[in-house]
């Protein structure tokens, strides 16, 4: 499983095997089943996760009980209710297992330390920071300017597995569309 690590920091920061073995210190190696949960809406969040293999959706559950799908993360993708774990202040967003999942994850204080002491890994972070940042307003534009059947068509397009992976109830929040919706999108 770390090689699928390395690999993945390779593809932007190539490393040498010793500076490897320092990042892989940093980080935990962990096991998830189906519906564990990662992070729980009001409590702390104590790390970001690199999904090895499985699939994660991060969602916002409303006062009303409704849940609101904010991503899904596969393999190869890096995820966390962001904005509490760099302030280190309470999840707004739950964190949780659609399939079981292995991950490798890495707290605040790890992560800082990384990036202080190995300057390549803080170039890393940056880079898939940036491009995390770049998705996300490149989804809320869609949401914006996009129909629904266009937003299911560009997930399609681009995510095609996804549709094998995921029930048509959680890609119906996440493309802000009801059920009904979808399967008339989806038939």
């Amino acid at each position: 499983m770390e090689i699928k690590l390395k690999e993945h920091i390779d593809k932007l920061i190539p490393l040498t095997d010793d500076e490897f073995a320092f990042v892989l210190s940093h980080f935990k190696f962990e096991k998830y089943h189906k519906n564990d949960f990662l992070i729980q809406q009001g409590e702390d969040v104590n790390y970001c996760y690199y999904v090895v293999t499985g699939l994660l959706k991060l969602f916002y559950m409303d006062q009303d009980g409704k849940q609101h799908i904010v991503s899904f993360a596969m393999e190869d993708w890096w995820e966390s209710d962001f904005s509490a774990y760099f302030t280190q202040s309470k999840a707004k967003m739950s964190l949780q297992c659609i399939e079981n999942t292995v991950v490798f994850s890495i707290s605040l204080s790890d992560y800082q330390k990384l990036s202080t002491e190995l300057p390549k890994m803080e170039r890393f972070f940056l880079q898939k920071s940036n491009l995390g940042h770049i998705a996300s307003q490149n989804r809320i534009i869609s949401f914006l300017t996009s129909s629904a059947n266009e937003r299911y068509e560009q997930l399609l397009k681009q995510y095609p597995t996804l549709f094998q992976r995921v029930s048509k109830t959680l890609l119906a929040s996440y493309l802000g569309v009801s059920r009904e919706t979808l399967s008339r999108l989806s038939s």
